[in-house]
Order: structure tokens, then C-alpha cells, then sequence
């Protein structure tokens, strides 16, 4: 396997000088949010880590004091990465469907990247720590709290502006497009096919297509004025 933090993917930019410590330990969890993905986050080997960044397991010693703390500053520096990579670029688009198609590209725009090489970070742990209580489950399921409400807002304002619906079951929808984006992740790594990411476009497009509000309708919504 090639070395994978050789990606100049780095959370180092834009930020204040940081000591030699500082620098290392992003360097590892870097290295450690991407092998989560191939080999999972339970099943993250100390000695692959050590390997992979260069450096002893006892130096690794050094910045985590056991493999929990690890774990979980792992999925911290995924969390991050995601928000620069996901988040913020589809924060740019306008409230409403157009927001909820920028999420959903996003998205999915990153799998074709290959900013983590097994995929979605979120979705290649979610499935191996389901059944594993635990700190790390916790800081998994938070995330995916957030990003489930970030999609749930996103139809909200679609329909406060008329866009879909106003009697759409918010909860279906958002099952909907989160089932099509997790279908496309897992088949474009089994694959490694971009079509499964174009599939997972349409998906969503039809989706909201189903619940599109028809410019007759909104008319028909729209207070009539007086004179």
C-alpha cells in the first residue's frame, strides 16, 4: 500500500507557527482518520501507524497516552477535515434545495476525491463501532447527529420558501437522500466506478423532485392582493 499521508491534505494551513510536537501529532492522526477507513478504527494497528508516519510505537507513546485517546482524536481530525472538505463548500449555496443539491455534491465529491481513501470516514466507522458502546461510538453518533440535522434544516427552509412540499414527512426525506449518498459511498469504494456517484446525484435530484412544489401551486398559495 502507498503511503497515504503523503496527501497534501493538511490542517496545518492558515494557522499559527506550532511547535515540533504539534506538527507530529497532526501528521499522525492524519494518517490515522485515513487508515481508519481502509482498516477500520477498532482495528488500527499502532505498529501500521507507527509505519506509516515513520516513527516508533513508543514515539506514538509519546503524544496519546492509550489507544482510546487516539481513537478518539482520530475522529476529532476526521470531524475537521470533513467540515473543510463537505461542510463549507456547501455552505456557500443559497438556503433551500439548492443548498441541500450542494450538501449532496459535496459529499459526494469528496468520495471521487479520495480525501480519505476508504471513503466516507463516518460511514467505514459508524458500521464497525454500531455495536461497540463506548466514548468513540458516542463521538461517532454526535457527528452524525449533526450531519443528519444539517440535511434536516436544508428541507426546512426549502419549504419555508416554498420550494417542496409544505406536508413533506421531513424525516422520510432526509432517510432518502442520506440512504442514496450512503449507497453511492459504499459502491464507488467496492467499485471504485464514479457512476455510483453520478447515481447517487440523481437519487437525490429525484427525491426532491417527487416533493417539488409546481409554480401553479405556489400561485395558488400565494395571498392574493387587493386593491
Amino acid at each position: 500500500m502507498g503511503n497515504i499521508s503523503s496527501s497534501k491534505t493538511s490542517l496545518e494551513e492558515h494557522a499559527p507557527r506550532r511547535s515540533k510536537g504539534q506538527m507530529s501529532r497532526e501528521a499522525i492522526l492524519l494518517a490515522a482518520a485515513k487508515l481508519a477507513t481502509i482498516k477500520g478504527l477498532v482495528g488500527l494497528s499502532l505498529s501500521d501507524l507507527a509505519a506509516e508516519v515513520g516513527m516508533s510505537k513508543s514515539g506514538l507513546y509519546a503524544h496519546f497516552k492509550d489507544k482510546e485517546e487516539l481513537e478518539l482524536a482520530t475522529i476529532e481530525t476526521a470531524a475537521i477535515i470533513f467540515d473543510r472538505e463537505v461542510l463549507q463548500p456547501a455552505m456557500r449555496a443559497p438556503a433551500g434545495t439548492e443548498r441541500l443539491k450542494a450538501v449532496a455534491d459535496s459529499f459526494l465529491s469528496h468520495l471521487e476525491r479520495k480525501v480519505f481513501p476508504g471513503g466516507c470516514f463516518f460511514a467505514a466507522v459508524s458500521a464497525e463501532l454500531d455495536t461497540r458502546p463506548g466514548p468513540a461510538r458516542d463521538q461517532v453518533i454526535k457527528m452524525l447527529d449533526n450531519w443528519l440535522s444539517l440535511l434536516r434544516q436544508c428541507i426546512l427552509e426549502a419549504q419555508d420558501l416554498g420550494e417542496i412540499n409544505p406536508k413533506a414527512d421531513i424525516a422520510q426525506v432526509v432517510f432518502e437522500v442520506e440512504s442514496m449518498l450512503l449507497a453511492a459511498n459504499f459502491l464507488f469504494v467496492m467499485r471504485n466506478d464514479s457512476i455510483h456517484l453520478a447515481q447517487g446525484r440523481r437519487g437525490v435530484e429525484n427525491v426532491l423532485a417527487q416533493l417539488t412544489v409546481s409554480k401553479a401551486s405556489k400561485q395558488r398559495r400565494s395571498p392574493r392582493k387587493t386593491v
